[in-house]
């Protein structure tokens, strides 16, 4: 395969996840178990926590290290516009946390979906910047005696790992809608959708740094900060509502080891 076949492969390979996850509303009954939700939950927050310190942060300090003792300032600076960027997105863009009932003064079905997918749809954003940036890391890196297969291995096993966090987000996603009233298919398209912006997010982040390339060491930070800020507003306090807390712990653990097995191991 050449670049371009890898690159494609690898930016789908996220939203792939979202629509087998989404999927899961044809088998299972109009609401998840309430522990099977936490379970999930917690993986997800492990997977999206591990791969932003092993592929994002950790990449962006090796990047920047001939920086000497200032070293750290592109990983500090891109990480803290990564959390600002979306409480910014999250102030000026109506839309219903996971562990929230019912929007305040929009309590209509059609409101609270709308406002559900459109929250869902603007956390896949730093996902799909994430995948992307490491692409373009791994684009930039071909050459000087780095095969294809070696310098594109980094950005497939992020995909691989993102993938498997958006299988349990895809169902948390379509079976709160079937249980809104929307028949399968509608829920199942709906929150296949929702995932739909991630290989769009990772192709703008390659096209930025094809252009821009020193500003890599700050995106890499920049995604590692809105992904972390998604964890700790929206996984987190979902999973640790109501009892049962321990199996989102136990589910933020297998995550956390699956993904950093899967760094280490194939990155």
């Amino acid at each position: 395969m050449n670049e371009i076949s890898y690159s494609a492969i690898i930016l789908i390979v996220p939203f792939l996840g979202t629509f087998l996850g989404a999927g899961v509303v044809f088998f299972l009954k109009k609401e998840m178990p309430p522990i099977v939700n936490k379970i999930l939950l917690g993986f997800a927050s492990g997977v999206m926590v591990a791969a932003s310190i092993w592929s994002l942060l950790v990449p962006s300090l090796e990047d920047s290290a001939e920086m000497g003792t200032w070293s750290f300032v592109p990983a500090l600076v891109g990480l803290l516009l990564g959390f600002l960027f979306l409480l910014l997105i999250d102030t000026l863009t109506p839309h219903l946390h996971l562990h929230e009932d019912k929007p305040e003064g929009l309590p209509s079905k059609a409101s609270r979906t709308s406002m559900m997918l459109t929250a869902v749809t603007i956390h896949n954003v730093p996902e799909g910047m994430a995948v992307g940036v490491v692409l373009a890391a791994a684009l930039s890196s071909i050459g000087g005696g780095v095969s294809l297969e070696a310098a594109m291995l980094p950005a497939l096993t992020l995909a691989i790992g993102m993938a498997i966090q958006n299988f349990p987000e895809g169902a948390i996603v379509s079976l709160p809608l079937l249980a809104e009233g929307n028949g399968k298919m509608k829920s199942f398209l709906l929150g296949a959708l929702s995932g739909a912006v991630e290989p769009i997010a990772g192709l703008i982040a390659v096209g930025l740094l094809s252009i821009v390339v020193p500003a890599l060491p700050y995106l890499l930070s920049f995604a590692a900060g809105a992904m972390l800020y998604v964890v700790i507003e929206e996984l987190i306090p979902e999973a640790m509502e109501g009892k049962h807390t321990n199996v989102a712990t136990v589910g933020f653990a297998l995550g956390f080891a699956l993904m950093m097995v899967l760094d280490v191991a194939l990155g």
